[in-house]
């Protein structure tokens, strides 16, 4: 018997939990303090891949695209995700340099949306990214090809083996396309969650005199 979508969709409850206060007034200047302490509190609160974050962008033609990347940090620069320059999001960063980040933390019914311009960072800072994480990741990024069409199962394993190899036995080995891009917001959106639906929105918005905070409707 097939499931019906219908009546899962219609069993499941969201924030069955205990969630945190928020009290907007009390909230920083900028966007940055507050990211870092409510990532802590996610950490803390257990929740799964906190670094885990959507990414959207648009191809040459304007037409939407999203995966989950990993955050590789975040400080005054923007924030920092890594992908192959030749993947499909490195080519629409490339065609249109704007992005938005998206996480999503729901052991404490939080969101926190972020949009704006990404740069590419210096080839040797990306290297250097890379080289400071795991074999694992050094391995992936060897095997490159990312986005583009499989022939076999039996190919991608041959490809990863190889990879494996060569990141255990030269750890410095470069991957030329590995890129590290930061995106700098121009908006930043902090969302609490309220079993009662009363959902406390903070937004920031850069301007040139610096980040203006506004309440939103739920």
């Amino acid at each position: 018997m097939e499931p019906d979508l219908d009546e899962l969709l219609r069993s499941l409850r969201v924030w069955d939990t205990e969630l945190p206060s928020f009290d907007p007034g009390a909230a920083p200047d900028e966007p940055l303090p507050l990211f870092t302490a409510w990532f802590a509190q996610a950490v803390a609160a257990g929740q799964t891949e906190p670094h885990t974050v959507s990414l959207a962008t648009a191809d040459e033609d304007g037409l939407p695209d999203v995966r989950t990347v990993m955050l590789h940090g975040a400080d005054a620069e923007g924030w920092a995700f890594a992908s192959h320059a030749t993947s499909r999001k490195g080519r629409q960063l490339a065609a249109r340099p704007y992005a938005a980040l998206g996480f999503y933390w729901p052991a404490q019914g939080r969101q926190i949306r972020l949009r704006g311009p990404v740069t590419v960072a210096p080839p040797e800072e990306g290297q250097a990214d890379l080289h400071a994480r795991s074999t694992g990741a050094l391995a992936a990024a060897l095997v490159g090809h990312q986005s583009e069409v499989l022939s076999s199962e039996e190919e991608l394993a041959r490809a990863s083996d190889a990879a494996w190899e060569r990141a255990a036995r030269e750890p410095d080995t470069p991957a030329p396309t590995w890129t590290l891009y930061r995106l700098c917001p121009d908006e930043v959106e902090f969302f609490q969650g309220d079993a009662r639906r009363r959902h406390v929105r903070l937004a920031y918005r850069r301007t040139k005199d610096g980040w203006v905070k506004e309440l939103l409707w739920p």
